[in-house]
């Protein structure tokens, strides 16, 4: 009974979406645009060569071996052996590059149903180029602010990652070996890559829509009331639109400007938005990654980062 509420909730919602759409195409149609824009802007340019990169190493194998001297440590912190490979590729790349890696290696057989779990909040970061480039320095002007709101962001994931790991059951993966695709590498790697980037692209485009959507007809009115109660009303606003889309969100928190906004952008950042979250499910819901547990995962993640950069920002 619940399944089906919630299609026909999703149904009527999808349908009230599309008829303002038809209604109101000069307003939709330019949003989404927009929402391309943005992504061609801020997300591309520091996604794609990582992506490219980050799926040449998974595919020829080398990830495997570059993460050989941490296979002593993952033990001990109870991730498989290919935790550490994982978890320097989505650091350096970004989302949803570490999920995407977490789906190629359980797919190689390197870890369990039970494992990737764990893989996965520990992999579920964005990244530098994003970070320091677009929202540092694009956004907020200023590159520290980017820094600082990185050494928050991969502080957080990482520590509520290891003490979910460190009480939990330790890992009965022991090799890094796993099953290789016999193709073209090299197509293999820059096809991924262009696919993951473009669909991170839709991703986007359709949330910042769906974002001003939501804004339009009011939506986000019990949110931003509950908000003002701290914040004030543009700052609630930027922070409800970040909550269906982050860097939609950080780029409004960004005209506000401020210690709080900073804060807050390292938060929408961390817990990724339903944008960001989908992206990243869509690879790991096959890996066996029970969706709620992981979004509430990423909202504990969110909120450490948010209290870390209220002290350091």
């Amino acid at each position: 009974m619940k399944k089906k509420i919630g299609y026909v909730f999703l149904c009527f919602a999808l349908i009230f979406f599309a008829a303002a759409i038809i209604i109101h195409p000069e307003r939709y149609v330019t949003s989404c645009f927009q929402g391309f824009a943005m992504w061609a802007e801020c997300v591309l340019p520091a996604l794609f060569p990582f992506m490219c990169i980050t799926l040449i190493f998974v595919k020829t194998g080398l990830a495997e071996k570059a993460s050989l001297p941490l296979k002593r440590v993952t033990g001990k912190l109870k991730f498989p052996p290919a935790a550490a490979a994982c978890f320097l590729l989505s650091v350096c790349s970004g989302y949803p590059a570490g999920s995407k890696v977490v789906s190629e290696f359980y797919e190689g057989g390197a870890f369990s149903k039970k494992e990737s779990g764990k893989v996965a909040y520990l992999c579920s970061t964005s990244g530098p180029l994003f970070i320091i480039g677009s929202v540092g320095f694009k956004m907020f002007g200023d590159k520290l602010t980017g820094v600082k709101i990185l050494i928050a962001h991969v502080f957080a994931v990482t520590v509520v990652s290891l003490i979910i790991a460190l009480v939990s059951k330790k890992s009965t993966s022991t090799e890094l070996k796993r099953a290789l695709p016999k193709s073209n590498v090299l197509y293999d790697a820059f096809y991924g890559a262009v696919i993951a980037v473009t669909v991170a692209g839709g991703f986007i485009a359709f949330f910042y829509v769906v974002a001003n959507f939501c804004a339009d007809f009011h939506l986000f009115y019990p949110l931003e009331k509950f908000f003002n109660l701290f914040l004030d009303e543009q700052t609630s606003s930027a922070l409800c639109l970040g909550l269906v889309e982050a860097t939609t969100g950080c780029r409004a928190l960004s005209a506000v400007g401020g210690k709080l906004q900073v804060a807050l952008a390292g938060f929408l950042i961390t817990f990724g938005g339903l944008s960001i979250l989908l992206q990243q499910l869509s690879y790991l819901l096959g890996a066996g990654v029970k969706p709620f547990k992981f979004i509430g995962v990423k909202l504990l993640q969110a909120v450490v980062c948010f209290l870390l950069l209220l002290i350091i920002a």
